[in-house]
C-alpha cells in the first residue's frame, strides 16, 4: 500500500517542527521545501531529522529540497512560508509581503500536486487562506487554514493551569478569525463533561480567553519571534485527520457558504476533516452576544480580504 505523502513548504521553525511531528507520528513520507537560495537548510534539517529516526523509532522517508517537483503526489501540503512576526508587528503588517509569497507557493503546489489538500499556516492567516484559494484554483474543501486548533489548544492549556488538572480532560471551542478576532465560547467549554463555569469564576475564564487571544503576541515578546511548536502541532493534527480519514471535528479556517451568517469567507468554524479535506462545516447554535462577536470577527476578515483584493487585483 502506498504510504501517504506530506509536503511542508517553508523550512523555518514552523515548517521544521511540522516535519518533526509528522515524521514522529509516522503519518507518511515527508518532503521539506525551502527557497532555492536557502543554502541547504531544508536538506540539512531533513537529514538531521532522518538521523533521529533510529533513536526515536519512527519509520518515514524525509526529503529536503528546493524543487517543487518533489511535491508531486502529495496528499497534504502544509504551507508555512512567509516572514515571521516580529515584536511590535501585527499580523496585518505582514500582509503585503506574505500575499506575494503564498500566491507563488500556491501556484507551484497546484502545478505539482493538483489533488492535494492544502493547510495554510502563514499569517495573517485568514487573508492567506483566501490568497491560496484564489492562486491555486483548488475547490474550497481542499483549502483550509490552521488557526482554531492552535487557539483552542492555548485556551485549554491556560484553563488547565488555572484548574490544576490534566489538559486531556478539557474540551473547548473558539470560533472566528485568528488572534484578537477570535470568538470565545465558554458555554461550550467543559472539563470531563463538567461545564467550566461550575469550576472557575467568570473573570478567570475571561482572563484565559484574553490570554489565548494574545497567546501569539505573548510568545513573540518573550523570545523575539513567532511560536512554532504549537502552530506546527495544530497543523499536523489536521493533516492526520485528513490522511487517516478520521472525520474529526476540529476548529479550522474553512469556507463558509451561509453558515453562521457568513458568505464567501474563510473563517474559523468547527468542521469535519477527512480524506476530502473539509467535508462539512458543523453549524452550532450561538446566542445573540456570540453571534454579534462572530459577525464582527467576520467583518474584520472581510477587511483583510478586501486589502488583498485591492493590493493584488488578480486575486479578486
Amino acid at each position: 500500500m502506498r504510504r501517504a505523502k506530506i509536503s511542508v513548504i517553508g523550512a523555518g521553525n514552523v515548517g521544521a517542527s511540522c516535519a518533526l511531528w509528522a515524521a514522529s507520528k509516522e503519518l507518511g513520507d515527508v518532503v521539506l521545501v525551502d527557497i532555492p537560495n536557502s543554502v541547504g537548510v531544508a536538506q540539512g534539517k531533513a537529514l538531521d531529522l532522518f538521523c533521529a529516526s533510529p533513536m526515536e523509532r519512527f519509520d518515514a522517508n524525509i526529503t529536503g529540497t528546493c524543487d517543487y517537483k518533489d511535491v508531486e503526489g502529495s496528499d497534504v501540503v502544509i504551507v508555512t512560508a512567509g516572514i515571521p512576526r516580529k515584536p511590535g508587528m501585527s499580523r496585518d503588517d505582514l500582509i503585503a509581503t506574505n500575499v506575494k509569497i503564498v500566491k507563488s507557493v500556491s501556484e507551484q503546489v497546484a502545478a505539482a500536486a493538483p489533488d492535494a489538500v492544502m493547510i495554510i499556516v502563514s499569517n495573517p492567516l485568514d487573508a492567506m487562506v483566501y490568497t491560496a484559494w484564489k492562486a491555486s484554483g483548488f475547490p474550497t474543501n481542499r483549502i483550509v487554514g490552521q488557526a482554531g486548533c492552535l487557539d483552542v489548544a492555548r485556551f485549554r492549556a491556560f484553563l488547565a493551569m488555572e484548574l490544576d488538572v490534566s489538559i486531556e480532560d478539557i474540551q473547548a471551542l473558539l470560533l472566528g478569525g485568528h488572534g484578537d478576532d477570535m470568538v470565545p465560547l465558554p458555554r461550550y467549554t467543559s472539563v470531563h463533561g463538567i461545564p467550566v463555569s461550575q469550576l472557575l469564576p467568570e473573570e478567570t475564564i475571561n482572563a484565559c480567553v484574553d490570554r489565548a487571544k494574545a497567546g501569539g503576541g505573548e510568545i513573540v515578546k518573550l523570545m523575539g519571534t513567532s511560536a512554532y511548536y504549537a502552530p506546527a502541532s495544530g497543523s499536523v493534527q489536521m493533516a492526520e485527520a485528513i490522511i487517516k480519514d478520521k472525520k474529526r471535528i476540529l476548529p479550522c479556517a474553512a469556507y463558509c457558504d451561509g453558515e453562521f451568517g457568513i458568505d464567501g469567507l474563510f473563517v474559523g468554524v468547527p468542521c469535519v476533516l477527512g480524506k476530502n479535506g473539509v467535508e462539512r462545516v458543523v453549524q452550532i447554535e450561538l446566542n445573540e452576544s456570540e453571534q454579534a462577536m462572530m459577525d464582527e470577527s467576520a467583518s474584520h476578515v472581510a477587511d483583510l480580504v478586501n486589502t488583498v483584493k485591492t493590493t493584488f487585483p488578480e486575486l479578486a
